[in-house]
């Protein structure tokens, strides 16, 4: 992440599963800093997604508990039902969820446009020992829009590049560090007579755009400025058609078809030289029981463009805080500031979970949790990411459809000039109207 997009809890299940022996609930609780009796006998529902990060964090609560005298009442939904159940109980203006789970770049400004989420921005600048500013860049930037802050990071994802060590070494080339390298690698390992792909990626309309708008930033391009389509720029051109073109001359075929599950398979089963796509998967390449390229799996940054390296790098899920509680609200930014705070993130980070933390991912202990030359590339991404890996709007569900169109039509052979230009004077129609 991602990641964000939605992610099956299976996938980022088995980061804890590798990592310390998993996320068991016997582990030892972390410190509780800064947590006083201030708000003891205060009684707080929080709802969260049924994930690695909540299922890593529930050792620890009893030790915030016993240390503040404070009452949890803690629900968990599987991440589709949690969104329903938010958007039903915060519309009838309910209080039951005093602090949730919510994924920033899906649900976040339509939570915010509604009044459901409380402006953090207050805590964040005040709570100097908790420190807001050792938060990635891009993750900050993904929770805050209209100068207020509507969640605190707690998974983050990046876009990364996946390749088969054995063929690179055959074939003599080296990780791709540019983007028209990364091309050149993929026309070279293109062998259509057995079976492997150059590349693999989203060719599916919704879901290219996460992993497309990484080379839609490294050649210039971006969604929006000051709330217009910027869909109509050469850059953004430039960049749908180098990505539709890698998968219509390098892709396997049924691009098309492909979201990251169908990806993830084509390269598990050795069928691609390269695969791209979020950080967050690595466990399901390197486990024997999923991958046939366990062992000749390398991780490569995402590569240099006109503009740079931009790829994303995005808190796929935050915490955040009811804006109808506000007589809980300083017992709310009290759980929020300890699930948030660095030794916890340091804890749940040795198990696997990708936080925001500089500080921790600056820190060997805060690598622990992976293979090394993964979280190298990690630490190099983390430093240029780009905090929005799609538009950022209300509904994002049909922005991601418009913006989409344009990968098909470059994968097709199409019209891909034309393609563009009816979907900026479709997106802009749209952010008309997304209110």
């Amino acid at each position: 992440m991602k990641l964000r997009s939605t992610r099956l809890i299976g996938i980022l299940a088995a980061v804890c599963a590798l990592a310390n022996g998993g996320c068991r609930k016997t582990e030892s609780s972390a410190p509780t800093p800064g947590a006083s009796k201030k708000f003891a006998g205060k009684q707080l529902n929080i709802i969260l997604a049924n994930h690695p990060w909540s299922e890593a964090l529930a050792p620890m609560l009893e030790d915030f508990k016993k240390t503040t005298g404070m009452e949890l009442t803690i629900s968990h939904y599987p991440e589709d039902q949690l969104s329903q159940k938010l958007q039903i109980g915060l519309t009838a203006g309910s209080n039951r969820a005093d602090v949730f789970m919510l994924r920033p770049l899906q649900e976040a400004r339509q939570f915010a446009e509604n009044h459901w989420l409380a402006d953090l921005l207050p805590h964040a600048q005040s709570d100097k020992d908790w420190n807001w500013s050792d938060f990635q860049e891009a993750a900050r930037d993904t929770v805050t829009f209209d100068k207020a802050v509507y969640g605190v990071p707690v998974v983050t994802e990046r876009e990364m590049v996946y390749y088969r060590k054995d063929l690179f070494d055959k074939a003599g080339l080296k990780p791709p560090a540019t983007l028209e390298e990364l091309k050149a690698a993929a026309a070279k390992l293109n062998d259509p007579a057995n079976a492997v792909a150059g590349i693999v990626m989203r060719g599916q309309r919704a879901p290219s755009v996460t992993q497309f708008s990484s080379f839609l930033y490294s050649f210039g391009g971006d969604w929006i400025r000051d709330g217009k389509s910027l869909l109509d720029s050469p850059q953004a051109l430039t960049a749908y058609k180098f990505y539709g073109g890698l998968l219509k001359n390098y892709g396997p075929q049924g691009a098309l078809n492909m979201s990251w599950p169908q990806g993830l398979a084509v390269f598990q089963r050795g069928k691609a030289a390269m695969w791209i796509d979020a950080d967050v998967f690595y466990p399901n390449l390197i486990d024997p029981a999923k991958s046939t390229v366990t062992t000749t799996v390398g991780f490569a940054p995402f590569p240099l463009g006109p503009a740079g390296a931009k790829n994303y790098n995005v808190t796929s899920w935050a915490l955040g805080i009811n804006e109808s509680s506000p007589e809980k609200a300083g017992a709310a930014w009290e759980f929020v500031q300890w699930a948030t705070s660095a030794p916890v993130v340091m804890a749940l980070q040795q198990k696997g979970v990708p936080g925001a933390r500089l500080s921790v991912w600056n820190s060997p202990d805060g690598l622990k949790g992976f293979p090394e030359a993964y979280a190298k590339v990690i630490q190099i991404q983390v430093a240029r990411g780009v905090g929005h890996d799609r538009p950022r709007v209300i509904k994002v569900g049909a922005a991601r459809d418009i913006v989409g169109e344009p990968v098909v039509t470059a994968i097709q052979g199409g019209d891909v000039e034309a393609s563009v230009k009816k979907a900026h004077e479709q997106f802009n129609a749209f952010l008309l109207q997304d209110k």
